[in-house]
């Protein structure tokens, strides 16, 4: 491509459009029966530090009758090269253009990644919504958290994967090629899949009917054989499900930059604003020797000084202390750093701490989430303060002086004596600090607050989120609060969590709306410079949509849900039974106590968790076996 190799030396980072990387695949077009394309819907930095896409890049180019390309979103600067030089959208490995592709799969791990995916669609040279795409054009597939509530995106993708994807793109590989062997055209194809494949969801053989106050009637097939409720899919075999322990391994510094390996899926927390804590139950883990056989793979391959034992918790995987020892003996001496992404305050331990931070220290970051015990309770956070003083005592004790804070402001039940609990939180961190003797030059304590977003599937999606003044008038409040040489505050752009929470409770009239935006300019909506609110307001408007109805509204159990069609697993009465234990803050133990929450998965997907390293609970009595 002449063109392209032109545009690269007036775009920032060309690192980002040329492909070519370690351990990247690269097959013979013409040998193989079905050619997909993985479409991340941000730039490359960020997709390339998502584990999915390295897994199903894994999974895909495995099978000797198909390919998996990867494309992500031009940056600004790129898009306006295409434009301008009329280049299509192409993938990396062969830089061929999507509309060659068989599928193109998106993944949708954002809401305020939505306008891109429209972008992209365009630039690929092809209609934005479904229905006016033609037989010779690629299926355009989507899966991924936000496909639990893919009711916003409904009228741009043909087809939905609702749970976990190394085995149905298998299914879904297989029946596209069979059926096209059969001269099937794309409608009867799309309900073959429907009918055929669990964890499919075609969203244009089903019909949503609204009430006359604007609520959702239902969401019903419109065609005999199509499943009126989608379940998800769950891996059930996660000890041996496919893994890449030859990862790409990317060409330029990406967001996290290291060899990850999964230790477990799954989270039996049970936080009740958590969405991933619903979607990726049950609790699944992985044998620690297949772990360590991974490991090793992965920093052969790629040479990697730094191994991410990634998870929802990592904390919480059995024999989390002598897995981490156990690598660190095998490669600390050769400068490989072990880390593990997320601490829980009640599962912290500072001799862990220290082992993983052998080779390169670092600060530590612990999520409180909330400022008092009685909002922690409402949330069902199990963590007292005194989890923090031990962990952050212990911390200083041992050499760290650099310690983050995460919280949530805009919480149901949220008060001012709830925001007070956070200062007051950061302060005796500071005082913590003063009395283990930590320099004063170098104490430093971080605290970060994001705004509330309810969303899908979880106990708090009947809550309303605070209005825009209300998070406000709380950053600033904190602001205050926190006024401390020793403190530094950060948050989040309350717009952007207005927008997000619009569109993960939304239903299909925002199509238009997102149509709309995006024809005005809208992407790259994550990224705070170039965030629109002025543009999205105006969208909203001329569509005639109130975006304030579908984030401020407080919803009945009774309700429909625009995603009730969509069974993520955990049970509705269990929602509505948290939902209400909440309101009254009383907090939910969880499997791993040994008792049966009651969530209504493992009837429903007969499947035990594994808990207190390998005992089983009863589904139906909830009693350890």
């Amino acid at each position: 491509m002449q063109k392209l190799d032109k545009i690269l030396a007036r775009v920032q980072k060309p690192g980002r459009y040329v492909g070519g990387e370690w351990n990247a695949v690269k097959k013979d077009w013409d040998q193989v029966d079905v050619k997909m394309a993985f479409a991340f819907p941000d730039v490359y930095e960020v997709g390339m530090s998502h584990l999915g896409l390295q897994i199903l890049y894994h999974v895909v180019n495995s099978r000797k009758d198909a390919l998996l390309e990867r494309v992500f979103a031009p940056w600004i600067d790129m898009e306006e090269e295409m434009r301008k030089e009329k280049i299509l959208l192409f993938s990396l490995e062969s830089q061929r253009p999507l509309v060659d592709f068989d599928i193109i799969g998106f993944t949708l791990q954002y809401e305020m990644s939505f306008s891109n995916i429209l972008n992209m669609l365009d630039l690929a040279g092809l209609p934005v919504r479904a229905k006016h795409r033609d037989a010779s054009m690629p299926l355009v597939i989507a899966g991924g958290p936000c496909a639990f509530n893919p009711e916003p995106l409904a009228d741009f993708i043909d087809l939905f994967v609702i749970g976990e994807g190394e085995e149905i793109i298998h299914e879904l590989l297989d029946t596209f090629k069979e059926l096209r062997q059969q001269g099937v055209d794309r409608a009867a194809m799309l309900y073959q899949m429907a009918q055929s494949i669990p964890g499919v969801y075609v969203p244009s053989l089903y019909e949503v009917k609204y009430n006359q106050d604007g609520t959702v009637a239902g969401v019903q097939p419109i065609k005999e054989g199509v499943p009126a409720k989608i379940r998800k899919r769950v891996i059930r075999d996660f000890d041996n499900v496919p893994f890449p322990t030859n990862p790409i391994v990317p060409s330029m510094g990406v967001v996290h930059d290291r060899a990850m390996v999964e230790v477990l899926r799954g989270c039996t927390r049970g936080c009740r604003f958590c969405q991933a804590g619903v979607l990726y139950r049950p609790v699944r883990e992985k044998k620690p020797a297949t772990l360590v056989r991974q490991v090793e793979e992965m920093i052969k391959s790629t040479g990697h000084d730094e191994i991410s034992l990634t998870s929802l918790s990592t904390a919480d995987y059995t024999g989390v202390a002598p897995l981490v020892k156990n690598l660190l003996d095998i490669y600390g001496e050769r400068g490989v750093n072990v880390s593990l992404p997320s601490l829980r305050l009640d599962a912290f331990s500072i001799d862990l701490a220290k082992e993983v931070q052998k080779v390169r220290k670092s600060g530590l970051t612990f999520a409180p989430e909330a400022g008092t015990q009685r909002l922690r309770d409402v949330i069902n956070k199990n963590v007292t303060e005194q989890n923090l003083v031990d962990a952050v005592t212990s911390a200083f004790q041992n050499g760290w002086s650099s310690v983050k804070l995460y919280f949530m402001i805009g919480l149901p039940t949220e008060t001012y004596e709830d925001l007070d609990g956070i200062a007051e939180m950061a302060r005796k961190v500071v005082q913590i600090g003063y009395q283990c003797k930590v320099p004063r030059d170098r104490l430093k304590v971080t605290v970060s607050t994001s705004s509330f977003v309810p969303k899908a599937h979880t106990a708090f999606q009947w809550e309303p989120q605070d209005t825009l003044e209300e998070l406000r008038a709380k950053q600033k409040y904190l602001k205050e609060k926190l006024r401390d040489r020793h403190i530094t505050y950060n948050w989040h752009d309350p717009e952007t969590s207005f927008m997000e929470a619009v569109f993960a409770k939304g239903d299909r009239r925002l199509a238009a709306v997102l149509e709309k935006a995006w024809s005005k300019g809208v992407r790259f909506d994550g990224w705070s410079e170039h965030f629109r609110y002025d543009l999205w307001l105006q969208a909203f408007a001329e569509a005639g949509i109130d975006p304030k109805w579908y984030a401020y509204r407080r919803i009945s159990h009774d309700e429909v849900l625009p995603w009730d069609h969509i069974e993520a697993g955990v049970s509705k009465r269990f929602l509505i039974r948290e939902h209400q234990r909440a309101m009254s803050s009383q907090p939910t133990e969880d499997c791993r106590s040994g008792r049966c929450t009651g969530c209504g998965l493992c009837p429903s997907f007969e499947i035990r968790p594994n808990i207190l390293g390998g005992a089983e609970i009863d589904p139906i009595q909830g009693e350890i076996l």
